[in-house]
């Protein structure tokens, strides 16, 4: 009687390419003033809602974001004290260069190097703005060289993580022996508008939290060296969607950043982030089904439920990404680093199984980063 032969699991692998760009370390850190969904409900309502109205809507949206905690850049009661864009935006720089400074130290520290050794700082906030900006503030504080490139971007939102990845590989590509950091910093609670109960204002008094991360790369020959664990980045692609520049941002003015977000946001997902990721994987002979770890920007429950839906991704595809919203919210463009921390820390990926990080933002677009374990 003839025996089939034993069934043999194989793990999809991405291809190797000459040149890489080595994630060595994600910084991850908040700020002390941690709360409950249901108190940030009760406080922020007598600001986006004083008079009561539709307190019982901002109740609701607020408790169907599925956000447990969130951390503040000020304690709960100083919110109310805060009377205008200018003394929001105070408020933004000082946390900002606080939570900055603790990010990149201690994403050097993880990488064991020395802030001397950082030869490109990427940069990327859209809840406040400083000239000088809060990288050249940062770089005297931490010891950074007097000739560090620094490259600070406003604009691109939550995409901005998976965005500023992207970017210090293109960057490392053509410096394969330099030290490269990507620092996030989000205080999204600042931006939360008075006397506003519009939808947008209200869900995003619930859904949005404050935080930092921090990004160590290197170019392949910095990564011989060193010899430390950490996925790769093989490549990047960036997407920006017709039509669809009223999908989400900011309209600013005398009062500050008052958010736009588009009820939109999940058919532009649907329609477009699957064709995009088919379409990127098979360039590199891969499918969906080959990604063993997915990276993702905790956008919110139905921003999720549409990525699940385009991409056809199981039910714990995204747990990290679940998780990390109920716990800290989304934190704009911190929020995909802090899931790549949690994911470098916690699991342990196949050696050379792919994995995708992404994450949309206002454009509207999306940014694709195929990595390699």
């Amino acid at each position: 009687m003839s025996r089939r032969p034993a069934r043999v699991c194989h793990v999809a692998q991405v291809p190797t390419i000459p040149v890489m760009t080595q994630l060595v370390a994600v910084a991850p850190v908040f700020p002390p003033h941690r709360y409950t969904q249901r108190d940030i409900t009760s406080a922020f309502g007598a600001i986006v809602v004083p008079d009561g109205e539709s307190r019982v809507l901002l109740e609701r949206l607020h408790e169907s974001v599925r956000v447990e905690t969130r951390h503040l850049a000020l304690p709960l009661e100083d919110y109310r004290r805060l009377d205008g864009f200018g003394a929001a935006n105070d408020a933004f720089i000082e946390t900002a260069l606080d939570l900055g400074e603790r990010a990149l130290c201690a994403a050097l520290d993880t990488a064991g190097l020395a802030p001397q050794e950082v030869d490109l700082l990427l940069s990327t906030s859209v809840t406040g703005i400083a000239a000088p900006s809060i990288d050249a503030r940062l770089a005297p504080r931490i010891g950074l060289r007097p000739d560090v490139k620094r490259v600070p971007v406003f604009g691109l939102g939550c995409v901005a993580g998976a965005a500023g990845v992207a970017r210090l590989h293109d960057y490392l590509i053509g410096h394969p022996d330099d030290v490269g950091m990507l620092l996030s910093v989000e205080l999204c609670s600042l931006t939360v508008q008075r006397n506003d109960a519009s939808i947008a204002n209200l869900v995003a008094s619930g859904l949005f939290g404050d935080g930092a991360a921090a990004v160590v790369a290197v170019g392949d020959r910095r990564a011989a060296q060193l010899g430390l664990p950490g996925p790769t980045v093989v490549a990047s692609r960036s997407r920006l969607y017709p039509s669809s520049e009223r999908v989400m941002g900011w309209d600013i003015g005398g009062s500050g950043f008052r958010i736009v977000l588009s009820a939109d946001v999940p058919q532009v997902v649907r329609t477009y982030l699957g064709d995009d990721v088919r379409s990127m994987l098979l360039d590199y002979g891969l499918a969906v089904s080959d990604v063993a770890t997915w990276v993702a920007h905790p956008g919110g429950p139905k921003v999720l439920e549409a990525m699940e839906e385009a991409l056809g991704l199981g039910s714990d595809a995204l747990d990290i990404t679940w998780r990390s919203l109920a716990a800290i919210g989304n934190l704009s463009s911190a929020s995909v680093l802090h899931v790549l921390a949690e994911t470098m820390a916690n699991r342990r990926p196949a050696a050379g199984s792919a994995g995708m990080l992404l994450a949309m933002g206002p454009g509207f677009c999306s940014e694709l980063v195929l990595m390699r374990w």
